[in-house]
């Protein structure tokens, strides 16, 4: 009969790992590199990370927050701007190139 091994406890806490996980993902920096600075392996990391954006992402088909239905109704209007200012550029570009003085 085979005996089942199992798992030794954890040496990291959820409250560190959730530490990590946050510093992994507000940085620029690659997770490699944020796990070289918290002298774990790049991998454990990694892993971490997954396991968090798994449980944190929001099912198939589910509606939006109000908070994303703001943030998205405010990018749909920082677009719209943009998109002025860029046609605007584009004719003075235009007239400019024509009009040499």
């Amino acid at each position: 009969m085979r005996k089942f091994e199992v798992a030794p406890p954890s040496k990291y806490t959820p409250e560190f790992r959730e530490e990590a996980v946050q510093m992994a993902l507000r940085s620029s920096k690659t997770i490699s590199e944020t796990a070289r600075e918290l002298e774990l392996n790049s991998e454990t990391l990694r892993g971490w990370v997954k396991k968090h954006q798994k449980r944190n992402e929001p099912a198939a088909g589910a509606p939006l927050t109000l908070d994303e239905r703001a943030r998205l109704k405010e990018q749909d209007r920082r677009i719209r701007e943009l998109e002025a200012k860029v046609s605007f550029l584009k004719k003075a570009a235009a007239y400019f190139a024509k009009d040499p003085r």
